[in-house]
């Protein structure tokens, strides 16, 4: 047990690391293309835009504005939302394994269903946020935000057949 929260840590500060020296080296804001071939949308605003079923592996949006924003259904596998503001946003049914979601704004977000494998969530905030057969199966989380998703945690997600509460290790 210690071992595996070891490697938690190791794997959290590696992500930060590189999602840091990432977003120095990245000297102007990224603008938001029309077409989605472009896989960085940092310090955009691409709030109301649909982005349902597409690939978008290692795709980021750092600091990105994302109100009501539609990803159902999309591969978000290691995607970077540092910073992100995704209020009401549709994430149900989407790959987030992996994920870099640190300090994101997730109030309201819809998770049914999604794939959170691996993703790093820590300091983020999920008030009121649908996660009804969502999988955070070795997620890092804050122990309140586990706490707060443990009261609501329930269903079991589509493709990973593994349930909600016992993938956030709720009593």
């Amino acid at each position: 047990m210690v071992k595996k929260m070891i490697k938690r840590i190791l794997y959290l500060a590696i992500a930060f690391l590189l999602a840091g020296i990432w977003i120095l080296l990245d000297a102007k804001p990224a603008v938001a293309q029309d077409d989605d071939s472009s896989v960085n949308y940092t310090y955009t605003v691409v709030s109301e835009r649909d982005f349902s079923n597409k690939d978008l592996v290692g795709a980021v949006f750092a600091a990105a504005e994302m109100r009501r924003t539609n990803f159902s259904g999309s591969n978000l596998e290691n995607a970077m939302f540092t910073k992100g503001t995704l209020i009401n946003a549709d994430l149900s049914n989407t790959n987030l394994s992996g994920a870099l979601m640190d300090r994101v704004n997730l109030d309201g977000a819809d998770l049914s269903n999604a794939v959170l494998n691996g993703t790093f969530l820590t300091r983020s905030t999920l008030e009121g946020t649908k996660i009804t057969g969502a999988d955070f199966t070795d997620a890092i989380l804050n122990r309140y935000q586990v706490k707060l998703l443990c009261e609501k945690a329930e269903g079991v997600n589509p493709k990973t057949g593994v349930s909600t509460r016992e993938s956030l290790g709720c009593r």
